[in-house]
């Protein structure tokens, strides 16, 4: 009889310790951003942004993107991190408001685990130079154990760089 409760109130822990993971990834995010300004207008800062065919000439961090920035799309992403891995994930367009805002939500297996929502703003900064902001916001059940793995602060800052040399040389 002892065994039995012993094992039910084991069960019982799974259970409580994954809503309790779940909340605090939804209620604690995990968010990384980086900015760099730089000296062109927003629509060229766009243009570089949105022209995924070239990603694989310039960009460091997203070495490939098949799709369009549009709001419902799918995008068929890869990112290199700075060990030299790669990984290939889905996200879905959430808003592509042109020289303004990209931004994007990807998640792993299914919603709440850890969803990434990604998101770039350009944002006048005055003298005829623009801010970039990308930044991405995680947030699930698996994040609160990830952070480590959510660490990417470093690709933002190059793939940032890079644009910035890319559109202020066109």
């Amino acid at each position: 009889m002892k065994i039995r409760r012993i094992t039910l109130g084991t069960a019982a822990l799974l259970p409580l310790s994954a809503a309790g993971l779940f909340a605090w990834g939804t209620l604690a995010p995990h968010e990384v951003r980086t900015s760099v300004e730089i000296a062109a207008p927003a629509d060229k800062v766009w243009q570089v942004l949105t022209d995924f065919q070239s990603y694989p000439e310039w960009n460091p961090f997203i070495v490939s993107v098949q799709g369009t920035a549009r709001q419902g799309t799918r995008l068929d992403n890869t990112l290199r991190g700075s060990d030299g891995g790669t990984m290939n994930f889905r996200p879905r367009v959430l808003k592509a408001d042109p020289g303004r805002e990209l931004r994007w939500i990807g998640r792993t297996w299914v919603p709440g685990i850890v969803d990434g929502e990604h998101y770039f703003l350009i944002e006048p900064a005055g003298n005829g130079t623009v801010r970039l902001t990308q930044g991405e916001r995680f947030s699930g059940a698996l994040v609160p154990v990830a952070g480590g793995l959510l660490r990417m602060a470093d690709e933002f800052d190059a793939m940032n760089a890079a644009l910035k040399a890319r559109a202020e040389r066109a």
